[in-house]
């Protein structure tokens, strides 16, 4: 294991080292958290993949007979439409009842749970897609943001600017820390982030390619095979773009798009159900499989802790390097 980082994002969540896994539908449940804990790191419970409040207290107290180190929530802030804010509400009643630190919040801006969240001692980091609603965020009062680059995996937002560029920006913009999301597996990406001024990176294409991730074995080498080439915009066309492996699933909904299907005609191309499925049966075609460019960089299937390792080791062979630059 290389130096220790400290941060202000490894101070705040009391972990050891600033490197998070971002919370991944139907992927990041108590045992791959719990690994990701023990490795020194922090990961999200996806709160929106669990049919009731209680079922998520019951994955967040498995997650603590696993490991009694930090842990983290995902909540992702959807529509306010019919009882989907009272759900999301009562998801945070349970986070707070059961003393979770910190949530990891996306989509909208979390203003409407941020008062429940604070009055019950939580960290909140706010992922998003720009610096302009990063700075919205820091007013709202989150906790610290996580910036997605265009080269990131998921739901990258509309602006299509690269992390080297938002980075720095956002570090120069904000008093909050920054953590860099997106485009980083190794030890290179990781020094790079910390150089440009963020506080820790987050990752999710890197620990999909890892040995504990629950997901079929046959995915896990998709993404092993996978180039910095093959992913895909796909969404577009309805404002939300969302980066992807090139799957068959991928080029029709593409083709979809490019003829003008409506809305509801893509949605029901990709809805979460068909993701959890791929997951399962290890059909790499049946699902939508998200994917950053970053999988490019990605050479084989690793534990978490060998992730981890490598990549602390690797930035410190860099920095050691770095120095000897300098006269």
């Amino acid at each position: 294991m290389g130096k220790k980082f400290e941060t202000r994002i490894t101070e705040m969540l009391g972990i050891e080292h600033p490197i998070l896994c971002g919370g991944m539908q139907w992927v990041t449940r108590a045992e791959f958290v719990a690994e990701i804990a023990k490795a020194g790191g922090l990961g999200f419970i996806p709160a929106e993949t669990f049919e009731t409040p209680e079922h998520l207290r019951e994955e967040i107290r498995r997650t603590r007979t696993l490991t009694d180190k930090p842990f983290g929530v995902n909540i992702s802030m959807l529509p306010k439409v019919g009882d989907v804010l009272e759900r999301t509400l009562q998801f945070c009643d349970v986070i707070c009842e059961e003393g979770v630190k910190v949530v990891e919040t996306a989509g909208r801006n979390p203003d409407a749970i941020l008062p429940k969240l604070k009055q019950g001692g939580v960290k909140v980091i706010h992922k998003l897609t720009s610096v302009r609603h990063a700075e919205t965020a820091e007013r709202l009062g989150v906790d610290a943001v996580s910036l997605l680059g265009y080269g990131s995996g998921g739901h990258i937002g509309l602006n299509n600017v690269a992390s080297f560029i938002s980075i720095p920006m956002a570090v120069s913009h904000l008093k909050i820390p920054v953590i860099a999301a997106g485009g980083i597996c190794d030890g290179r990406g990781f020094l790079g982030a910390l150089a440009m001024g963020a506080e820790a990176v987050l990752m999710g294409t890197r620990f999909m390619a890892t040995t504990e991730c629950p997901i079929h074995p046959s995915i896990k080498e998709k993404y092993v095979q996978s180039a910095e080439t093959d992913t895909a915009l796909i969404l577009s066309s309805i404002r939300n773009p969302m980066r992807c492996i090139r799957n068959r699933l991928a080029e029709d909904v593409l083709a979809m798009e490019g003829r003008g299907a409506k809305l509801e005609e893509i949605l029901k191309q990709v809805p979460g159900t068909r993701m959890r499925e791929a997951f399962v049966k290890g059909d790499p075609d049946m699902g939508v499989l998200p994917c950053g460019q970053v999988v490019g960089l990605i050479d084989g299937i690793k534990s978490v802790k060998e992730v981890l390792e490598d990549i602390l080791s690797e930035a410190e062979e860099l920095l050691g390097r770095l120095n000897r630059m300098v006269s």
